[in-house]
């Protein structure tokens, strides 16, 4: 069961979180508002890593939503193959450069209901625009979020929206956008879903999750060694 979190204990984890990722930050490359949309639209249920490979000529050939709009949902799919879901992927992101250059002028729109209301848009890649290509901030919570908050007692939840509701509560909202990101980073490099590093984590002293799994297997190799 988890401890309940208090307010000095998350100003330490947010502290160590900052020494631990001083150059946290978006790791999908993008130059623009629309470059940044159409790149987390991509990234669902796909690395960064691939997103970036597939993106960096998918964006050259097709700089704009005017310019997707010359594609077939068959061709985008084509271009986009080498990630999860492309073909729902392709129909989305088009649909999507339609109201972009019907409704908005070819721009990305900086109100949340609005881009909620883009196809393949949900709050956690409105979240990610807007706080990355507008500065307003916010706390996406991808898979990662989400595991390491409430590993650190940061959420109790295993929905993304209250998670996200209890770490807007938690953490100060100057400092939304880049604890978003230095989660994420700690998730990939230490707190991974499975055999996370929790024995060389800076983060061990404030984690619960950590402290019982590590004592879970103190306590396996003792009764091993009898």
């Amino acid at each position: 069961m988890q401890p309940k979190p208090r307010r000095v204990q998350t100003r330490k984890i947010l502290d160590t979180l900052a020494r631990m990722y001083p150059d946290a930050h978006c790791e999908l490359i993008f130059r623009n508002p629309f470059e940044l949309l159409i790149a987390t639209i991509l990234s669902a249920q796909s690395t960064d890593r691939q997103v970036n490979k597939v993106t960096k000529e998918l964006f050259r050939k097709y700089p704009t939503p005017e310019a997707f709009l010359t594609l077939s949902e068959e061709d985008l799919a084509a271009e986009i193959r080498g990630l999860g879901l492309f073909r729902n992927k392709s129909k989305n992101i088009l649909k999507t450069c339609r109201i972009l250059v019907e409704q908005y002028g070819g721009e990305v729109p900086k109100d949340r209901k609005a881009l909620e209301a883009l196809p393949g848009v949900g709050r956690k890649t409105a979240n990610v625009v807007l706080s990355n290509a507008f500065g307003v901030p916010a706390l996406a919570v991808d898979t990662h979020v989400q595991r390491v908050a409430n590993r650190l007692a940061m959420a109790d939840s295993d929905n993304p929206l209250e998670t996200e509701r209890q770490l807007m509560k938690r953490v100060p909202r100057e400092e939304w956008s880049i604890t978003h990101h230095r989660l994420i980073w700690h998730g990939r490099r230490l707190c991974s879903a499975r055999s996370p590093k929790c024995e060389v984590c800076d983060l061990l002293p404030y984690c619960w999750y950590g402290k019982n799994r590590l004592k879970g297997n103190a306590l396996t190799k003792t009764a091993d060694s009898r």
